[in-house]
């Protein structure tokens, strides 16, 4: 394997018994991979992927003038149940298919990881788990699941469950796309192409900040007005199925890294094991996983630092190569902790 080239895998798995009691039959976890794991089995890098990204959405924080260099590391982005490239409501056939797509956890995403760095990458040492968002939640379920495993964790974004605010945003994108009279309960016959377009108007609201608006800083993504921006997210949605969309909102409004049979939701107890270098990388203008929150969660685990990205891109702002500054102070952080260097 090239250690230049993404190489795009899947891991068959087989039926997967899930957390909630029912099974998931033959599932597939899809990953991409970059450069090669050493002799050694300790320089493995998991980036699990955020709501509605496909792996390559993380690949800008991969490459040789990175932290995160294929030629030092090897590089798994596995990607979430029901999003789309694994195990999908949109890509299986039967009984599961569409709307009838089992209840998937993080704690099952995680599980199904696990047993991929086990069969395929021999139960390597992983270096750094490290993700934006839903990425986020599923690095820090890795860090009180397998301690012993893990050696640093770096979550921007993100929060160690779904607040109950964060639910609320999450039932208006929900309500948004399900009123859609072509959705007929997720058995549509052609896409509920209005459902999606407002759930992605709706979305867009949510993502950025109200200085991000204000400041009229959507011109430095290219776009020439609000409508613009407004139009790329209505594409952006129009271009991913809406049952996948609903399943993965659920395993989100649902997140909890404590909601597992090791932990019985002892929020605390899950917090506390999380022991190794941590760097919990909220943003100051996020509209959904706050500040406030992400803090609160960081100081209750023993190993993390907070520290907070001081930007008007919202929860944008925690995204690979989404944001210049942002970016920058991603990477240097994930530097620290592969590197062991206390800041």
């Amino acid at each position: 394997m090239s250690i230049h080239h993404w190489v795009r895998e899947d891991f068959e798995a087989g039926d997967l018994p899930l957390s909630g009691g029912k099974t998931l039959n033959a599932a597939r976890l899809h990953y991409h991979q970059i450069g090669q794991l050493n002799a050694p089995k300790d320089n493995l890098i998991l980036l699990p992927t955020y709501y509605g990204g496909a792996a390559a959405g993380n690949h800008p924080w991969v490459g040789p003038d990175s932290p995160l260099n294929p030629g030092k590391y090897c590089i798994v982005v596995p990607c979430l149940l029901g999003a789309g490239e694994s195990s999908s409501p949109s890509n299986i056939s039967g009984t599961q298919a569409g709307p009838d797509f089992p209840v998937v956890s993080l704690y099952d995403n995680v599980i199904l990881q696990k047993r991929l760095v086990e069969e395929v990458f021999g139960g390597a040492s992983i270096a750094l788990v490290m993700g934006w968002s839903m990425g986020g939640m599923q690095a820090l379920q890795w860090a009180c699941l397998f301690p012993e495993q893990v050696r640093s964790v770096l979550a921007t974004c993100c929060t160690a469950r779904c607040y109950p605010h964060n639910q609320v945003f999450l039932e208006g994108v929900k309500a948004a796309l399900t009123c859609d009279q072509n959705f007929e309960g997720g058995r549509y016959r052609k896409p509920p192409e209005r459902g999606l377009q407002a759930f992605g108007r709706v979305y867009a609201g949510w993502a950025y900040s109200q200085a991000f608006f204000r400041q009229g800083l959507w011109r430095d993504l290219g776009f020439d007005s609000v409508e613009s921006l407004l139009r790329f997210w209505e594409q952006d949605h129009l271009a991913q199925d809406a049952n996948n969309l609903l399943t993965v909102l659920q395993t989100w409004q649902q997140g909890d890294i404590s909601d597992n049979p090791v932990f019985g939701k002892d929020y605390e107890s899950a917090l506390a094991a999380i022991t190794m270098p941590t760097r919990m990388m909220p943003s100051r203008t996020d509209l959904y996983f706050t500040q406030e929150d992400a803090t609160e969660d960081g100081r209750r685990m023993p190993g993390a630092i907070v520290d907070t990205l001081r930007s008007d891109w919202g929860h944008i702002a925690g995204g690979a190569g989404r944001e210049r500054t942002s970016h920058a102070r991603i990477l240097a952080a994930a530097s620290c902790l592969l590197t062991g260097e206390a800041s």
